[in-house]
C-alpha cells in the first residue's frame, strides 16, 4: 500500500524545526509497522488555521495523482485546525484516503461531530451536482425548442484542438442569446454538445461578434 507522510509545524523557531524532525522520524516507523510504501514526505512551516498552502496543495496533487491508499500524520491537527481542518478531511475523505496517526497507533477514527459534519458536506456536494446537471439539461430543452440544432455544429468539435481560440458556432450563440438565454446558459448548453467552453468564453464571443457588426 502506498502512503504519503504530511509534517507540519506552525513557526520557524528553532524547537520548531526539531519537532518537524521528530514527527517525520516517528511517521516513517508508524509506516514501517504498517508495511506501508512511503512515496512521498512533506513537510512544512504554516498556520494550521490557512488552506493556502504549498504543503497542502502537494499532498491533495500528490492523493489524486498517485493513487495514495493512506496518508500519515502525527494527528489531526498537524493537516490543520478549525475550519481548515474539516475542509482537508472532506478532500482526503473523497480521494478514498485513510488516515493513520501517531496518537491513534493506526487508522485515526474520526469524532461523532466531525463524521456528522462530513456527511453533511457530502449530501451537500451531491445536491450541487444534480442541480448543476439538470440546469444543463434545461439549458439545452430550451435551447432546442428555440430552434437550437446542434447536429449542424458537432462536425466541427476538435477541428481547432490545440489552437489558442476555440472554434464556437457564433451564429448560434447570438441567436440564443436573443431568444433570452443567459450567457450562463447558452455556455452550458453548449458544453452538453460537446463545446468546453464557459460563460465568459461565450461573453466574450458574443461581444466581439456584436462589436464587429
Amino acid at each position: 500500500m502506498k502512503a504519503v507522510i504530511y509534517c507540519r509545524v506552525s513557526t520557524n523557531k528553532e524547537e520548531q524545526e526539531t519537532s518537524l524532525k521528530r514527527q517525520r522520524e516517528e511517521l516513517e516507523r508508524l509506516a514501517e509497522q504498517h508495511g506501508f510504501e512511503v512515496v512521498k514526505i512533506i513537510m512544512e512551516q504554516a498556520s494550521g488555521y490557512e488552506v493556502d498552502r504549498d504543503g497542502v496543495f502537494d499532498l491533495l496533487s500528490t492523493l489524486k495523482e498517485e493513487q495514495i491508499d493512506a496518508l500519515l500524520v502525527q494527528d489531526e491537527t498537524r493537516l490543520g485546525r478549525g475550519h481548515a481542518r474539516i475542509a482537508l478531511l472532506h478532500c482526503i475523505q473523497k480521494e478514498g484516503v485513510k488516515i493513520y496517526t501517531i496518537t491513534h497507533n493506526g487508522e485515526m477514527q474520526l469524532s461523532e461531530a466531525d463524521s456528522m459534519v462530513l456527511n453533511i458536506l457530502s449530501i451537500v456536494e451531491e445536491y450541487q451536482r444534480k442541480i448543476h446537471n439538470l440546469k444543463i439539461k434545461r439549458g439545452m430543452q430550451r435551447a432546442i425548442a428555440q430552434g437550437y440544432r446542434p447536429e449542424r455544429n458537432l462536425k466541427s468539435v476538435g477541428k481547432n484542438a490545440g489552437r489558442e481560440k476555440m472554434d464556437l458556432p457564433i451564429e448560434e450563440i447570438v441567436r440564443l442569446r436573443h431568444n433570452g438565454l443567459t450567457f450562463a446558459e447558452i455556455a452550458a448548453t453548449l458544453r452538453g454538445f460537446g463545446y468546453d467552453v464557459s460563460k465568459a468564453t461565450v461573453h466574450r464571443r458574443y461581444r466581439e461578434y456584436i462589436d464587429a457588426d
